[in-house]
């Protein structure tokens, strides 16, 4: 049951939360922060040997610069005019000979423009038009194995993210069966078929199955990076492995900063891209320093996520709400643990959630089924937050308990109730919000 208490908006820290948050900044200091997206130090893996990059050998250049030129164009204004005019240049690129036939480079190149042209539909709000991108490059037989099953986790990201988890399913089992056709013993293979095994833990999660996911995780994701071990690093702190999963969310953020580095062509797409990547992994730092309370670690790392994700997508895009979402809970449950009011902050980062993910404002009369909400995870935390600050108000109480309805009526999660997703102390479940996906896990 939805419980809304005052009492619990001032809870008081513990001395061991603020020892072990010393602790660790001190850990910092010693070494690069595992929380800054700017560029690292190189290690000495090539990520295109793992499946997550296309060598520039492998596609023709200008295709590349073409890409790159697109994607920058489209972002930089953020407008309806921008990314028209970097999908122009994507349609150029594939109509031109530079992609055409089946040479394996003319067939590497059209699936990562490809690839380009559905992020770029995916951030504009064209998730269909970005299907469509993502299924045409299924049947570039002659890529790179990595560039299709790039396609497959994409589109597998998307229904995820649309809240159609059974054809993201078997979406994921098509992957899984292309790569196990296709496998040939070397290092990218084994790559390819950890990736497609973990996008299917990622979906276990997804149902609310901690215990199912087991078979598609592999210990080696550990020492990865990319997509995959993202969610392995999720599954690792669903059971508690806190340690375990901040190395893996470091280890995600540093092969992304050399993947930067390099330049080569990253092999993911829309959700699933980059930039989500990036964003995924400081959130998930965030949300873990604030289950231990190192808050002053978790208003780090979610603000660099809050910034990525503006600098990258606008402001008023449906992942800044996920990430604002991430970032309100942190106030909530600092305010309960350390006996302070955070309640006008906490109310401002609900209400640009509400507005930016267009949550309705009133649940269904009678009888009527409750509205249809996208991405309604999120919209059930921002609407039930939300009713929390409303609630401990005496004046507002009634409009609070008219919202704690509508937040109660479009949740959906499997493995937990709105209480629990609230980060409620007294709750021996946790959870996650991954951003990529917009879904709590």
């Amino acid at each position: 049951m939805f419980r809304i208490a005052s009492s619990r908006l001032s809870a008081r820290a513990s001395s061991s939360s603020s020892s072990s948050a010393a602790s660790l900044l001190l850990s910092l200091k010693a070494k690069p922060s595992p929380i800054s997206p700017s560029p690292l130090a190189a290690t000495s893996f090539r990520s295109y040997g793992n499946g997550l990059e296309l060598d520039k050998s492998m596609a023709n250049p200008d295709v590349v610069h073409m890409i790159n030129y697109a994607v920058n164009q489209a972002r930089t204004e953020k407008s309806v005019g921008s990314y028209g005019m970097g999908l122009l240049v994507l349609n150029h690129c594939l109509t031109t000979e530079l992609t055409e036939g089946k040479d394996p480079i003319n067939e590497n190149s059209k699936g990562i423009a490809l690839l380009a042209s559905s992020t770029l539909e995916y951030e504009r709000g064209k998730c269909d038009l970005a299907l469509e991108k993502l299924q045409s490059i299924h049947e570039l037989t002659n890529a790179y194995l990595g560039v299709r099953v790039a396609a497959f986790e994409a589109e597998a990201g998307l229904y995820l993210e649309l809240g159609q988890d059974d054809k993201a399913s078997a979406i994921a089992d098509k992957c899984v069966e292309l790569v196990e056709e296709l496998k040939t013993g070397d290092d990218d293979s084994k790559a390819l078929i950890l990736r497609a095994k973990a996008l299917k833990g990622l979906i276990e999660l997804v149902n609310g199955s901690i215990e199912s996911a087991v078979p598609f995780f592999d210990k080696s994701l550990r020492l990865s990076d990319g997509t995959a071990a993202l969610s392995y690093g999720e599954f690792q702190y669903l059971r508690q492995n806190y340690s375990m999963a901040k190395e893996v969310y470091s280890s995600v953020l540093q092969g992304a900063a050399d993947i930067k580095k390099y330049g080569n062509p990253y092999l993911g797409a829309c959700n699933m891209n980059l930039e989500g990547l990036m964003m995924g992994a400081l959130s998930a730092i965030g949300q873990l320093e604030t289950y231990q309370g190192n808050y002053a670690n978790a208003e780090k790392a979610l603000t660099q996520a809050l910034k990525l994700a503006e600098e990258t997508y606008g402001e008023k895009h449906l992942k800044v709400g996920v990430v604002l979402t991430s970032i309100a809970l942190m106030y909530r449950r600092r305010a309960m643990e350390e006996r302070t009011s955070s309640l006008l902050v906490q109310e401002g980062l609900y209400r640009k959630v509400i507005d930016i993910l267009k949550v309705p404002e009133t649940e269904s009369e009678g009888s009527a089924p409750p509205p249809a909400v996208e991405r309604s995870d999120i919209a059930a935390i921002a609407r039930g937050g939300y009713a929390e600050v409303l609630c401990v108000q005496e004046n507002r109480k009634s409009e609070g308990e008219k919202v704690k309805k509508l937040a109660e009526s479009i949740w959906k999660n499997r493995r937990l109730t709105l209480d629990e997703a609230l980060l409620d102390l007294q709750s021996s479940k946790i959870s996650i919000i991954d951003p990529r996906i917009s879904r709590i896990l």
